[in-house]
């Protein structure tokens, strides 16, 4: 492609020191814009590395049209630095040696390697020829080949920086359960096996990012698992951990919420049986007998991992040990919490009863005030309130309704004598 310029009539002076001054900074800008994509985090990971699959055909990609690039760059070079030695050679070019500079500045003076013809369409003495572009053509041409490159290198530093983030957070991960491991002795195949699974896409990441990429996002899929599963297990050996340390406290706290259970089950029977004998038809909950099962399970716990089987057992043997006291903990506080609920709903039978024995005495004096000491109707809903509420077993459901008859009675009184 020509320069429409090339037509023109020769430069003078000055319009050929303007096209060379322009086609200097030209030139500088565009080798600092090259040594800038080379400079690239991404493009020096690409550069450096020993790559597989679909990696290493992104890296195969781009340095051939880095290498594109670069040779288009010094063929433009070479042009210009010809036309500035001209330039330099005469101080006041005459017309042709402006002719010569206007050619090389703005005519198709760049030409390229002979492309190597294919062998069906060659003949015995072709000499392929060159193709001649002017300069801005070979900036037209380098210009979507560097677009290129410098898109693909932002998006590979993209996934692999995503990549590279989220695997050390795992890594930290393993490093610190390898750690409380080592700190409890023993052994843990759930650790080995995600040690091992977190080698494998550790190894793939580093050699091909491009294969956990989908749609050009990081796939992280992959480490979260593996983070999710090596947080579990970290936490698993840090209750092991507290538990070696505070084994002996942790042990006398489930012992003291059992002595709690069994007086609180103790109560639960005894407001029971004291329902049953005062209370018609009571609805009770089912009472369980916990105390005595988690006692046999505390009693199996036994003391410490010995030392002779510590180092074959999981963690030492403190971590099967810390699921089981840490479950025992949970049923003994539930179990003290539940018995201690039964407790508090049985006894509020006996609560309801004594509210509704307060309110009818509170109802009786209101209806003295009123002036109904007298009145032979209130004088009767009283007694019949008074005798459910004070025979056992008491018949709660009738004694409120009686209740609030007697108070509806008085209600209605006092809106009589208000009249």
């Amino acid at each position: 492609m020509s320069d429409p310029r090339a037509a023109r009539p020769p430069w003078d002076r000055d319009e050929a020191d303007r096209a060379l001054a322009r086609l200097r900074d030209e030139k500088e800008r565009i080798s600092t814009a090259l040594l800038e994509l080379e400079g690239h985090q991404g493009f020096q990971l690409l550069d450096g590395a020993a790559l597989e699959g679909r990696t290493r055909r992104v890296q195969a990609e781009v340095r051939s049209r880095t290498v594109e690039i670069w040779a288009l760059f010094d063929l433009y070079g070479r042009t210009l630095a010809e036309a500035e030695r001209l330039r330099a050679r005469h101080s006041r070019p005459n017309q042709s040696q402006l002719a010569e500079l206007a050619r090389l500045l703005t005519g198709p003076s760049v030409e390229l390697p002979a492309v190597e013809v294919p062998l069906e369409r060659r003949t015995l003495l072709a000499v392929p020829a060159g193709e001649r572009l002017t300069l801005r053509a070979v900036v037209s041409r380098m210009t979507p080949l560097y677009e290129d490159v410098a898109k693909t290198v932002a998006a590979l530093d993209a996934v692999w920086s995503a990549l590279l983030s989220r695997l050390a957070e795992v890594e930290a991960e393993r490093r610190a359960a390898s750690e409380l491991l080592d700190s409890l002795g023993g052994m843990d195949p759930d650790l080995d096996r995600l040690t091992a699974e977190l080698r494998d896409v550790a190894a793939l990441i580093r050699s091909d990012p491009l294969a956990l990429a989908n749609g050009g996002r990081p796939d992280t899929s992959r480490l979260d698992a593996l983070r999710t599963a090596l947080a579990d297990t970290r936490r698993g050996l840090e209750e092991a951990h507290r538990l070696r340390d505070g084994f002996a406290d942790r042990i006398a706290r489930i012992a003291a919420d059992l002595d709690a259970l069994r007086a609180a089950e103790a109560e639960a029977r005894r407001v029971r049986d004291e329902v049953l004998a005062k209370i018609a038809s009571p609805v009770l909950p089912d009472l369980t007998d916990m105390s005595a099962t988690l006692a046999d399970r505390l009693a199996a716990v036994g003391g410490p991992p010995r030392a002779a089987n510590a180092h074959a057992a999981k963690g030492g043997g403190w971590n099967e040990l810390a699921g089981r006291v840490t479950d025992l903990e949970r049923e003994a506080r539930g179990a003290l919490d539940r018995a201690r609920r039964d407790v508090e709903m049985i006894r509020g039978l006996l609560d309801r009863r004594e509210e509704l024995r307060g309110r009818l005495e509170a109802y009786r004096a209101k209806a003295a005030r009123l002036g109904g000491a007298e009145d032979a109707g209130l004088a009767a809903l009283y007694e019949r309130a008074r005798e459910l509420l004070w025979t056992s077993p008491c018949d709660l459901r009738k004694a409120t309704v009686t209740l609030s008859e007697y108070q509806q009675a008085i209600t209605s009184r006092a809106k009589g004598a208000e009249r």
